[in-house]
Order: C-alpha cells, then sequence, then structure tokens
C-alpha cells in the first residue's frame, strides 16, 4: 500500500509513504549515519525481532518511484500492538521516525504516516522524534545537588533550536508529549548521558574523568580484573548478574534472559558487532558484564550488570573505561551511556546512577521524549485511554 505525499506548492515532484524493502531501509539508515540526527539502534530493521508480540512494519517515504529504487527522503520502523479483544492497533515508534525533522511543513510527511496507520487500523501513534531539547554539563550538576533538587532546577548549557521547534509544531497538531499529564511517560528515557568522542584524544578522555573514576581504573587494573568481549554463551551469566543488579538498586526492567538472546541474535545477523557483551573477569569469576550497541558513528551502553562481592574491585569502570576506548577507536562521535533519572537529590535512591555516570564528564541531555496521539473519533479516543490503562496494568 503507499500513501500519496501532500506537498506545498505547485510543480514539485509528488513523494509517496509505502513500504520498502530491509535492504532498501538499510542502505538508507548508512546514508544517514554520519548526520546529526543520525538514526539509533531502535530503527534498524533487526530491532522487529527483538520485540516480540508486535507486528512490524518498514516504510519509507520519497518520490514514487524511490520506494524501490531507494530514492528516499525518510524510512520508519511501526510497530504494532494489538489491543486484546479487537482488531485495533496501537503504533509505535521508537526513537523514530528517521525523517527531515528541520522541515518546518512537519504534515508533508506526518500526515500521510497517519493516514497509512488509520488504514492498517490504528487508534493511536507513539513517535520518539529525534532532535535533542536541552544539555546540562557534569560540572554544573554537580555543583547543583541538594534536598529537593531536579535537573529542571538548574539552568541549561545549552537548548536545542530545532528540538524547541519540533515540540512546538507537535504541540499545535494536537500531540501530547508523554509525561506531561501525570502518566507512566515515556517507554526510552527522556534524560541520557553523553559522553562527546568527536576530536577528543584518548588522554582527553582520561583526563575528562573525575579523580574518582581515574582511582577506580587504576584499581580494578592493579587488582587483576580483566576485560574481553564475551558472546552468546555469556549472556546466561549476564543475565544472572541483571537480577542481582536489580534486587540492589531497586529496579526491574522487566525482561526475560530470552529477550537479551533474541537482541544478540539479531542484532549481529543484521550486522556483525552489531552488539557486543563485555565481560569483567577476576579470579577465574565473572564480576560484571555490560552491553554495548553499534550504529554507524553512535555507540550505546545499553544495560550493565555486577555482582554484589568483591565490588571493590571496581569491575564496572573498568568496563566502561575499555568500551570507550573501543568506541573512540572505532571512530564513533558519541558514547551514549542511556538513562539517568532526573533528581539531583543525594538522598534519593536513583540519583546514584546519575552521579555514577556524571564521573565520566560527559553531558545530560534531554530529549524532546515520546508523543502520541490517538488517531479518528472518540471510539478511538476511549480505546487509546484504556490501552494505556492496560499497558500501567502490565
Amino acid at each position: 500500500m503507499s500513501v500519496l505525499l501532500a506537498t506545498a506548492g505547485c510543480g514539485q515532484q509528488e513523494a509517496w509513504l509505502g513500504p520498502v524493502s530491509a535492504e532498501t531501509y538499510r542502505a538508507f539508515l548508512s546514508s544517514r549515519t554520519g548526520s546529526t540526527l543520525a538514526p539509533g539502534f531502535l530503527q534498524c530493521p533487526s530491532w522487529a525481532a527483538v520485540k516480540d508480540g508486535w507486528q512490524a512494519q518498514l516504510l519509507g517515504w520519497g518520490p514514487r518511484t524511490g520506494l524501490a529504487t531507494g530514492e528516499l527522503s525518510g524510512v520508519a520502523l511501526v510497530l504494532l500492538r494489538q489491543f486484546p479483544g479487537t482488531r485495533k492497533y496501537f503504533a509505535y515508534l521508537p526513537e523514530g521516525p528517521v525523517a527531515d525533522w528541520a522541515d518546518p511543513d512537519l504534515d508533508s510527511w506526518l500526515a500521510p504516516l497517519l493516514r497509512h496507520l488509520r488504514t492498517v487500523g490504528a487508534f493511536a501513534v507513539r513517535i520518539g522524534p529525534a532532535p535533542d531539547y536541552r544539555r546540562w554539563d557534569a560540572p554544573g550538576l554537580k555543583a547543583a545537588t541538594g534536598p529537593g533538587r531536579r535537573l529542571s532546577d538548574v539552568l541549561t548549557c545549552q537548548v536545542d533550536p530545532l528540538g524547541a521547534a519540533v515540540a512546538e509544531r507537535l504541540r499545535a497538531r494536537g500531540w501530547r508529549r508523554c509525561g506531561d499529564d501525570g502518566d507512566d511517560g515515556d517507554a526510552q528515557p527522556r534524560h541520557v548521558f553523553r559522553v562527546p568522542l568527536a576530536g577528543r584524544t584518548r588522554d582527553d578522555l582520561w583526563s575528562g574523568l573525575n579523580q574518582e573514576w581515574r582511582r577506580n581504573i587504576r584499581r580494578a587494573h592493579k587488582s587483576g580484573v580483566r576485560v574481553s568481549v564475551g558472546g552468546a554463551a555469556e549472556l546466561p551469566e549476564f543475565y544472572r548478574l541483571l537480577r542481582i543488579t536489580e534486587e540492589r538498586d531497586g529496579f526491574r526492567l522487566g525482561r526475560s534472559l530470552a529477550y537479551y538472546q533474541r537482541q544478540y541474535a539479531a542484532l549481529n545477523a543484521e550486522e556483525p558487532g552489531r552488539m557486543k557483551l563485555y565481560v569483567a573477569h577476576h579470579e577465574g569469576e565473572i564480576l560484571a558484564a555490560h552491553t554495548m550497541i553499534t550504529v554507524g558513528r553512535r555507540v550505546w551502553y545499553q544495560t550493565g550488570a555486577s555482582a554484589d562481592h568483591r565490588r571493590e574491585v571496581r569491575p564496572s569502570n573498568a568496563l566502561q573505561w575499555q568500551m570507550m576506548l573501543d568506541a573512540h577507536t572505532r571512530g564513533a562521535e558519541v558514547y551514549d551511556m542511556r538513562g539517568v533519572p532526573s533528581t539531583l537529590d543525594p538522598e534519593d535512591r536513583s540519583f546514584g546512577l546519575l552521579r555514577w555516570k556524571l564521573g565520566t564528564g560527559g553531558q545530560v541531555v534531554e530529549t524532546l521524549g515520546e508523543w502520541e496521539t490517538p488517531l479518528g473519533g472518540r471510539a478511538n479516543h476511549a480505546l487509546h485511554r484504556a490501552f494505556q490503562m492496560y499497558l500501567a496494568r502490565r
């Protein structure tokens, strides 16, 4: 199915939205890996195989003939979750679509996407726009910690004008940012921590670490911690350590070992080495294991796990330092440590994660977050509210 893409003015070539092959889709992503708004791993075709219980579609925008030839201007991985007992679907584009967010006429490509989703029975859609919104440097946040303090209490070091403009344009079209009305918010982290790598030497990265991080890395090396890249065979041990970490730190990701096994197999089948499992050994035992994902010149530390014992040898610091160095060696422009909490209160249990990441000297980045809109009349609005309650119970 193809949907006509409306264009402004006369004489412009008509553009279309329709299904594209995985090969055509990947070729477009490869052409964008060096851009400012390069795609993330959640919009790779392989991610569809990770999400059990969701149907997937690969869509592309472009000239009418371009969907077959690869002359695309944007792509989207759409995940569809059926609402139990109905033929209706919730549509989700995690950190997508991969499109021209700088285009002031968002309707030129958003409108055909919404029309397409209505035709396949979607009652609502959630998207994750690519532009960033605000940034805070590590030194400023360290100085601003205190009882009851949050990121929003601190002046930013940078506001992205494109992010602010996209937020205004979406609100004007009736989109609602998840979490703004007191619901459970985003499925993906709105606040992430990133360490810039472009234009920096290894010595620059080392000097960017705080004294505690440098001391802990030295301690790990002196204690005999050995870091290596594991494989699928080590995933069960990674998962065992993850359950220990969840219990210790008071969080629950809700993922199974099978989830990580699917992820490892799917991402590496798409591109060998796309997902790696780093492990830290000490005295013949794996004490920590972290996953890393690479797309083009972007690298993510996705999930970390560590044992409760022998924490004094600092295996996680050694792991992160090696992962950061490997990302730098392969020419990555940024090392993304993923989500952080918005609290700056040292008494808040979750602050420990932010404090740990601040030690790398990077930046907290507030993304635009995720945005939703219902599709159609009152029935779909009601179904959307019911689906939100269903997800909250799950």
